[in-house]
């Protein structure tokens, strides 16, 4: 049985007909119906069917969104926010039709605070684009999900990343955010100070509710003082389980690591091929370092001690700006080494989440599922906050094959969640994995679907994702 749960709320055939001939008059080339680019507005980097909305529309303003969304609500047509569409749990899809709005032309740096360390933003906004911008201010946004997603869809499913061990996740580096309401009322969760206690943390409900309670248009994130020693290497290993018994020590010493990424032997075969690197086929964990020349000194050294119980090779050093980016480049690209090694392929992208102290025997046993079920899917992660990846490389017109996939996905979040983990440390639930969102929080979820019903009572907000309500538009 697929695990994506696609259903969503039944189509409005006669509401979303009218909302279109409104928002056609009203916005003119900003809408676009062409089949092409509702297509495009579907896409999703993993095995779910595309569900095509019945219209695109380019807001480029908050104002703009807000006579969007009040347009839908009054016709009780689903409005489905979109970022760069780098969704990979089906968050994009429209079950039942309706708008895709595209935030991307909302792309504006709206004032950098370098003396408090925040930016102010609107949503379409990318990761590297405001790197790029903060560059020469001697600052930087650390969260680093490897596509260059747009910070609004970022914040929507509270994207983390390599750097999250250090710098923490989405969650932690929004400081507040303006959002378009169900009901078109425009809300401002909070002012820039870095605390408040006053009421309800509006912030954080937003965050993470991938666009099920409401439209983010502006946001303002914490920033952080680029550091003075930035040393990335290479540490490679007997065995997965060294590697991420040596990864437990290190984040239980206390080591900062800014990154800490594990690599299993088959994953480095595909990225040596892809990316044009030349590491020993062995378990390999990619590593940074951030901070003073002293302190990094004093990293690197405790580090080597401990890789060197677990028989860890000496760490090596990428020396040039240049060979660390494209060390980590290949790291990000590893999705697409993996599709390189098996043309025709489809790669389901899962995202698996334990205690530190239980993620090598979580590994270990997924591992021994694999083997079982005989698929190829290596395995990749942010091994710092237990968070790792196994990615069956799946044909998708072997019906066999499909099946023993999902066999594997199944009791992969089946085990965290017996781990007293999670079944997305990152990726979002979406349509991919509502179920295990109920398993996971038991009666929570029925909260989660009451907040829901009482900000959206129409569901008219990325219906069909997150909370299963049963409710039609």
């Amino acid at each position: 049985m697929a695990l994506a749960d696609l259903e969503g709320a039944e189509r409005n055939e006669g509401g979303i007909e009218t909302a279109l001939g409104i928002l056609k008059q009203r916005f003119g080339e900003q809408f676009q119906s062409g089949q092409a680019l509702r297509e495009q507005h579907a896409h999703t980097m993993t095995y779910i069917p595309a569900q095509l909305p019945d219209a695109v529309v380019f807001p480029q303003a908050t104002e703009q969104v807000q006579e969007i969304v009040r347009i839908c609500a009054e016709h009780h047509v689903p409005v489905i926010p979109f970022g760069t569409g780098t969704s990979l749990e089906g968050g994009v899809n429209a079950p039942a039709g309706g708008i895709s709005v595209d935030l991307m032309q909302m792309n504006q740096i709206l004032g950098v605070n370098s003396e408090d360390l925040d930016v102010v933003l609107q949503p379409g906004v990318t990761r590297e684009d405001l790197n790029v911008y903060l560059r020469d201010k001697g600052l930087f946004f650390p969260i680093d999900p490897g596509a260059n997603a747009s910070l609004g869809g970022m914040a929507s499913t509270r994207a983390s990343g390599t750097n999250a061990v250090r710098y923490g996740t989405m969650r932690d580096n929004v400081i507040n955010l303006t959002a378009v309401m169900p009901d078109g009322r425009i809300v401002k969760t909070g002012n820039r100070a870095r605390k408040s206690s006053a009421g309800y943390d509006l912030t954080r409900l937003l965050v993470g509710s991938e666009g099920t309670l409401g439209i983010i248009t502006e946001m303002t994130l914490k920033l952080y003082g680029i550091p003075e020693n930035i040393s990335s290497g290479v540490c490679q290993f007997p065995t997965v389980k060294d590697a991420c018994n040596t990864t437990i020590m290190a984040m239980q010493a206390g080591l900062p690591l800014a990154r800490i990424e594990l690599l299993d032997a088959l994953l480095v075969e595909m990225v040596n091929n892809y990316s044009g690197l030349a590491y020993d086929q062995q378990p390999t964990l990619f590593l940074e370092f951030h901070g003073t020349d002293d302190g990094v000194a004093e990293q690197t050294a405790l580090f080597g001690e401990i890789a060197s119980e677990f028989g860890g090779s000496q760490i090596q050093w990428v020396d040039t700006v240049e060979a660390r980016n494209k060390l980590w480049k290949a790291r990000h690209d590893a999705y697409y080494a993996m599709l390189a090694h098996r043309p025709g392929c489809q790669g389901i992208a899962t995202d698996a989440c334990v205690p530190i102290s239980r993620l090598a025997e979580c590994i270990a046993e997924t591992v021994q599922d694999v083997e079982e079920l005989n698929l190829i899917a290596p395995i990749v992660g942010h091994v710092g906050d237990g968070n790792f990846h196994v990615s069956p490389l799946v044909m998708m017109d072997d019906a066999d094959e499909v099946s023993r996939a999902e066999t594997m996905i199944e009791r992969l979040n089946l085990r965290t969640i017996a781990m007293e983990g999670t079944c997305t440390g990152e990726h979002g639930i979406g349509q991919g994995k509502r179920r295990f969102l109920k398993l996971e929080h038991g009666t929570g979820a029925d909260v989660m679907a009451a907040i829901k019903k009482s900000i959206d009572p129409h569901n008219i907000m990325n219906p069909g994702k997150v909370v299963s309500l049963g409710q039609a538009i």
